[in-house]
């Protein structure tokens, strides 16, 4: 559900910063939740989230509503979080990417499939914090966000072909990343199954 976010910004524009906390209160978890992921610190995120609002305040006359209000703000949450990063100059994990086939990756399903939603919501979220920064931004925009590719295209400054090309690498990351977590409980599974 989109909403309309116009009134608010032309009321902020027209002197109204009241306004802006609406603005604030509407985007918070989104900004939050990204940065949060791409960061993997906490105080960190909430710097980082602070530092966006800052930015969208002060170039609010800049959005032209040339595409959502929220694809804006991810944008500049994405690239506040990169600047971040750069700064603390941080280690990203890098995993080979293995080729894996079909059954491999069936096999994961069902191991999926097997544990509780919360203990798979659990085991997706703590794999995805092993992978680097932008793999996690762009699964979030993708999976958690529900962005289309076009959207994430225009946060990232990417065409929607690299964007599809770069999920797919990323998807196989985190698939190497889930199976190597995931093995030892495929086979617990099968010897407390007598298979």
């Amino acid at each position: 559900m989109e909403t309309n976010d116009q009134p608010l910004i032309d009321a902020i524009l027209a002197g109204d910063p009241q306004s802006f906390s609406f603005l604030v209160d509407r985007y918070k978890d989104l900004v939050f939740t990204l940065a949060l992921r791409m960061l993997k610190h906490r105080e960190e995120a909430e710097e980082v989230s602070q530092d966006t609002f800052i930015k969208v305040f002060r170039s609010l006359n800049k959005f032209k509503g040339e595409s959502k209000f929220s694809t804006w703000i991810y944008k500049i949450t994405y690239h506040t979080c990169l600047d971040r990063l750069k700064k603390n100059k941080r280690e990203q994990h890098v995993f080979a990417l293995d080729e894996y086939n079909d059954n491999q990756v069936e096999t994961i399903d069902n191991a999926l499939d097997m544990m509780e939603k919360k203990e798979r919501k659990q085991a997706i979220q703590e794999c995805l914090q092993l992978l680097p920064s932008n793999d996690i931004a762009l699964l979030t925009l993708f999976y958690f966000e529900g962005l289309s590719l076009e959207e994430i295209a225009k946060i990232v400054d990417l065409t929607a072909n690299n964007v599809k090309v770069k999920l797919f690498r990323s998807r196989k990351k985190l698939t190497g990343i889930l199976r190597d977590k995931l093995e030892p409980e495929i086979i617990e599974n099968y010897e407390r199954n007598g298979r």
